[in-house]
């Protein structure tokens, strides 16, 4: 009874081994169904898009690169190499953003603005920072991030801002710098 102890006992631990190889193997398969790969539903190159309101231009939208993932549980359109979009006023007064990077989100009408982000109008104001968060719905703009504020009244520094797209209100926090007053 020994001598067959003995000799069932590699035996088992060789079964038991491929047993559980087999199945390592099988929970990394397991594990990969899991992941969700985003695959975009549209791609496209050198693109322009003008948003209307009622027959107006409301917005032109330029990106040399535009991916839409229309079909994913929380949609997105994402601008991997940059974009550069102009919104316009009822009175018409412009607008301009650049960014190096942009990511709409379609369910909270977000748009999420990366790298050097810049945002001017025609009256000579001009905000820079590296993330800027734009509302579309409430039509304004908000970060956390640092950023650097030059106006024709002067320059200011500060960490936090948020502002509507005209300028007209703004709040900032940490803020520095030298600016006239009025």
């Amino acid at each position: 009874m020994s001598r067959l102890f003995r000799n069932t006992i590699p035996l088992f631990v060789v079964l038991f081994g491929l047993a559980v190889a087999s199945c390592e193997s099988n929970f990394k398969e397991v594990q990969k169904m899991g992941l969700s790969e985003f695959t975009p539903s549209g791609d496209a190159d050198s693109i322009n898009l003008k948003y209307t309101d009622s027959g107006r231009i409301t917005a032109n939208l330029i990106s040399p690169k535009m991916l839409d993932y229309a079909t994913v549980a929380y949609p997105f359109t994402e601008f991997p190499n940059g974009m550069h979009l102009t919104l316009f006023d009822k009175n018409g007064k412009q607008t301009y953003i650049d960014a190096k990077y942009a990511i709409s989100h379609k369910t909270t009408n977000i748009i999420d603005l990366q790298g050097n982000v810049k945002i001017s109008n025609q009256n000579g104001e001009l905000l820079e920072t590296e993330q800027l968060y734009y509302d579309q719905k409430n039509e304004w703009f908000f970060t956390e991030k640092k950023f650097k504020f030059t106006s024709p009244k002067g320059v200011s520094y500060g960490e936090g801002i948020d502002f509507s797209k005209d300028f007209k209100k703004v709040n900032s926090q940490k803020i520095s710098g030298q600016v006239q007053s009025e």
